[in-house]
């Protein structure tokens, strides 16, 4: 499986896309099968077969879909353009509704499952997901705009602990079923918790 082909594209292809999320995310990636896409996706196997090989990079290109509208709505022009501390909560905040969603649990939980079998599976999540989430942290925070109140020496160092600051124990919880859902008030505290942390080893003074 070459999950990093290059795939045709169409005026079907999003809905395909549309069609396999609902079934992974219902059914998870072995339950999954390419008839029941099909026919939550409203078109035929040769259509879907037209547009991918195989469910491997359906679920990959399901995956890198969600991923960057993810990355496209934390690191957006506009939030960039806020105060540093500002910023920091937005980019926080959505990260964790993202990583605390049904969606992203259910991804994670296939990749670690896979990644023995399909150990491609497992990089191509991370290229996608963690490391893609992790650089567009660190060029933010090795901007002009973000050292007027910062002083970070490593940002690729400082961006994997913002993140892993905004993990805490929610994730853990949600992966194994210990509580169903982060409520919005919890979401928030770990947010702001997170930037106050960060700031505190970084913030200049």
């Amino acid at each position: 499986m070459n999950v990093n082909a290059p795939l045709k594209k169409g005026r079907k292809y999003d809905q395909v896309l549309a069609g396999a999320r609902e079934v992974f995310l219902r059914e998870g990636f072995e339950g999954a099968s390419v008839d029941q896409i099909a026919r939550d996706a409203g078109v035929s196997k040769a259509t879907l077969y037209s547009y991918f090989p195989d469910k491997q990079a359906l679920f990959m290109a399901v995956l890198t879909m969600e991923c960057q509208l993810q990355s496209d709505q934390a690191m957006g022009i506009e939030i960039l353009q806020r105060p540093v501390p500002e910023a920091l909560y937005a980019i926080a905040h959505s990260f964790l509704e993202f990583l605390m969603s049904d969606f992203s649990v259910q991804v994670f939980r296939v990749c670690v499952a896979e990644s023995a079998r399909f150990p491609e599976l497992g990089r191509a999540f991370y290229e996608s997901g963690p490391k893609q989430v992790q650089e567009e942290l660190a060029t933010y925070l090795a901007s002009d705009r973000a050292g007027r109140e910062l002083v970070v020496e490593d940002p690729y160092m400082a961006a994997d602990q913002f993140l892993q600051l905004c993990r805490a124990d929610m994730l853990l919880r949600k992966i194994f079923s210990v509580e169903d859902r982060a409520t919005p008030e919890q979401i928030d505290r770990v947010a702001r918790e997170t930037v106050k942390t960060f700031l505190a080893r970084y913030a200049r003074r």
